[in-house]
């Protein structure tokens, strides 16, 4: 209501302006004519008339009338160069600032919510260098101050901010018009107030606060090296401190455009992702998912059967997988694409050195010009009361704590609803354990829609897995032999009895060790690093797990890219990190796989979508192998075919989820899915009959109405 009502009131004014002919005084022709009269009225009565032309100016810049420079250059005919200037100034300020806020009061809401994606990181550089765009466009008057006023009062920009730097932005310009004003006889065209001499100057005042942020920047850089010596030269082009993916990938880089690197691993080539994490995991829930097919044959034709399982036969396979991969990331194959590969521990010792302790104590120091870390993660451990009397294993130890059994752990508790412990509840349930899944919040996978979570909770419990949501792990207790989590819910509290805990709550970057803390490198549960991912030290980059904000192997590799070129190249250009487009996919059965926005993260960001569906069921290859259950979710922009978020449940989610990554990579919408000619029958084929689904629900209805009438007309 508040905002009809201001808006009918801009609009009154707007016409009124019109409607009694003003425009015209403020042309330079109606000036010329008015001016002498306005003179004579300021010596009368000079209050008045000043204080009437401040208000006037106010209220021209505040509705965003064209007439603000003819205004200028009246202030400068009737005031002179310095009372014009302040009267001027202040009031173009306060007219600007005026505009701002109707343009935040009436639009910003309503184009932050249809643009909120596009708009993201317009918001992001704005809260960081709001300040420096403004003044940088303030000090150009070729770009039209209104306009800027309207733009800046869509986005988070502080009043305070605007009306600051726009009172310090406008002044020089606001000079020169003044100026010209006390020669206004001489004056044919506004043209004739900003000749190309002064245009350039102003585009050279412009840079300023863009030279004067770089400034800033060489300034901190100083600082932040003032107590470390710089080497006259250096032994290496680049450092990198751990060998999973973030620094198989940087590494690889540096090689490939000749850089002398060295790469340094404390533990295995191909880190926690080949060793302990996405290899083996994927390797042991193949096995369980084959267990569970034989169990269920009849869906097939076939009769259902009981394996017979061999556990340390399936751990004796996951860790041929594992050996079977690690060539790909091993020591021979990087050293002869050229990296120059250590065993050892890394430590910073000052911004350009750093000292590697090899397994057999010896320590070398190297210098280097840049250095990234890329020291990955580590399972997180509660601090619960007991938990070492009772033992547990995590994701990253159990591979070696369940190597010789000869069957999976009879009864197995799984701590942590996240993608890591429900993949594992659901393989070890398939394998013959008995699993409670103890989760504290009140859903499985809390990140998913809620219809995601129940899917993924039945599946689970289908498979003989025992789920307890909202429960809070208190302590562990032992009596003799036998082991028990104590659990809390709304009922109170409850011991469940277990042979093996397994620990799935999350992990947290490995940051002690590597100097950081001496450095003064903050950390705030992961590596500060601005867009570039460079930290305190420009030639100190982190990427993986240690940077966050996401923890993905993919995701490591997608920043290995940056940080290597920053590393090596960012003294010529520097490149943001893009994180627009992130997949994920939980392996569960059925695979959970999703890429932007889902349902949830839509409504909490307050972000319109609509959505569409193509059901499993409907698919003629889902049919023919009996997994018909799962879907595709397609969210997109209202009325629009551009993608916000896909989810999928179902069989090959993880490799359907390609295409539409692809898609919002490169901007591309459902109707060019649609158009896209995929083979039959194929579970690709999914996402071209949601695609389809989308054009149905988006037909012109008009049109099609005209076309029934214009057939019926033909069979006549």
């Amino acid at each position: 209501m508040k905002k009809s009502l201001l808006i009918l009131l801009i609009a009154a004014l707007i016409g009124m302006f019109f409607s009694f002919d003003l425009h015209h005084t403020l042309t330079l022709a109606g000036l010329k004519e008015s001016l002498e009269r306005a003179q004579a009225q300021l010596a009368d009565k000079p209050l008045l008339v000043g204080g009437s032309f401040f208000i006037a100016y106010v209220i021209v810049t505040g509705l965003s009338l064209p007439g603000a420079a003819v205004m200028s250059l009246a202030g400068g005919a009737l005031f002179g160069l310095l009372w014009g200037t302040i009267i001027v100034s202040f009031a173009s300020s306060i007219g600007a600032t005026l505009a701002f806020l109707v343009s935040r009061f009436v639009l910003r809401d309503m184009v932050q919510t249809r643009f909120a994606d596009r708009l993201k990181a317009i918001n992001e550089g704005i809260e960081k260098n709001g300040a420096f765009y403004l003044l940088t466009l303030r000090l150009v008057p070729i770009f039209p101050f209104f306009l800027i006023n309207l733009l800046m009062g869509l986005t988070p920009l502080r009043t305070v901010t605007f009306y600051v730097v726009s009172q310090i932005g406008m002044l020089a310009a606001t000079v020169v018009y003044i100026n010209a004003g006390t020669q206004l006889a001489q004056l044919d065209s506004l043209s004739d107030v900003l000749s190309p001499a002064l245009l350039a100057s102003f585009m050279l005042l412009g840079i300023f606060p863009l030279l004067a942020k770089k400034l800033v920047a060489i300034i901190q850089n100083r600082r932040a090296y003032r107590r470390w010596q710089r080497p006259a030269t250096f032994d290496r082009n680049l450092i990198v401190i751990g060998a999973g993916a973030g620094g198989l990938v940087s590494s690889y880089i540096a090689a490939a455009v000749k850089a002398k690197v060295t790469l340094v691993e404390a533990n295995k080539m191909g880190g926690d992702c080949l060793n302990t994490g996405c290899v083996p995991s994927k390797a042991l829930i193949k096995s369980a998912k084959l267990a569970h097919q034989i169990r269920q044959g009849s869906r097939y034709g076939l009769s259902n059967a009981e394996p017979a399982l061999s556990f340390r036969h399936i751990m004796t396979r996951v860790q041929a997988v594992i050996k079977a991969i690690e060539p790909h990331d091993s020591i021979e194959r990087y050293t002869e694409l050229g990296v120059d590969v250590r065993q050892g521990h890394a430590r910073i010792v000052d911004p350009w050195a750093v000292e590697i302790r090899q397994p057999d104590g010896a320590v070398t120091q190297l210098t280097t010009r840049s250095i990234i870390v890329a020291a990955g993660a580590r399972p997180a451990v509660p601090a619960l009361p007991g938990l070492d009397t009772v033992g547990y294993v995590t994701s990253d130890t159990l591979w070696d704590a369940f190597a010789k059994l000869d069957t999976a752990p009879e009864r197995l508790v799984v701590l942590g609803g996240g993608p890591i412990g429900c993949e594992l509840a659901q393989s070890f349930a398939r394998l013959g354990s008995q699993v409670t899944h103890i989760q504290r919040g009140p859903r499985l996978m809390p990140r998913e829609d809620e219809e995601v979570s129940a899917l993924v909770q039945s599946h689970l419990e289908a498979d003989g897995v025992t789920v307890l949501t909202g429960c809070k792990a208190l302590r562990c207790e032992r009596e003799g032999e036998n082991k028990y989590l104590v659990i809390a819910n709304n009922t109170g509290e409850q011991r469940v009895g277990f042979d093996q805990l397994l620990i799935a709550v999350g992990r947290q970057p490995r940051l002690e060790g590597y100097g950081l803390e001496e450095l003064g490198i903050e950390t705030q549960g992961t590596v500060l690093t601005n867009d570039y991912l460079q930290t305190l030290y420009p030639n100190i980059l982190a990427a993986g797990d240690v940077a966050g904000p996401y923890q993905f192997t993919h995701t490591a590799s997608h920043q290995a890219w940056y940080a290597s070129v920053n590393a090596l190249f960012g003294h010529l250009k520097k490149f943001k990190v893009d994180y627009r487009v992130i997949p994920a996919t939980t392996f569960v059965d059925p695979e959970v796989a999703r890429v932007g926005l889902n349902e949830r993260e839509a409504k909490a960001q307050a972000i319109a979508y609509e959505i569409t569906r193509f059901e499993f069921k409907e698919l003629d290859r889902a049919i023919t192998e009996s997994a018909t259950e799962g879907f595709v979710k397609v969210l997109t922009a209202p009325g629009k075919d551009r993608i916000l978020g896909v989810t999928l449940v179902g069989e090959h989610a993880g490799e359907l989820l390609a295409e539409f990554v692809l898609a919002m990579k490169h901007g591309l919408g459902l109707n060019k899915i649609l158009g896209t000619i995929h083979t039959y029958p194929t579970w690709a084929e999914a996402n071209k009959y949601a695609a389809g689904e989308w054009k149905r629900t988006h037909a012109p209805q008009g049109v099609l109405r005209w076309l029934q009438r214009y057939h019926r007309w033909r069979r006549l």
